[in-house]
């Protein structure tokens, strides 16, 4: 069952908010190479808010990802990008449907 899970939420400078959403999609190949994480989500909730979601079995997956290529991309654009600094929640799953 995943355990451990990251929320990350993103808010897009005015005018900068097709360039995060295509970064953020640009970075689903770098998830995808991932082995320890089991899902990987970008969202957006309206212009200018964005988010990323993505689960993993263990706590070393989830310390990887943070450590990993998305986070450096992500850092690496924020002050372009972002209107304030990401927040990013670490969360435990408790309950989760379709997992095996």
């Amino acid at each position: 069952m995943v355990q451990f899970a990251l929320l990350a939420w993103l808010q897009a400078k005015p005018g900068m908010e097709q360039e995060l959403s295509d970064l953020l999609k640009s970075a689903l190949p770098l998830a995808e190479a991932e082995p320890d994480t089991v899902t990987w989500y970008a969202w957006q909730i309206d212009d200018a808010t964005f988010g990323i979601f993505d689960t993993f079995m263990v706590e070393e997956g989830r310390e990887a990802h943070l450590n990993g290529k998305i986070a450096a991309a992500l850092m690496e654009n924020a002050e372009r990008l972002l209107a304030k600094p990401p927040l990013i929640e670490k969360l435990n799953i408790l309950a989760a449907k379709g997992d095996k």
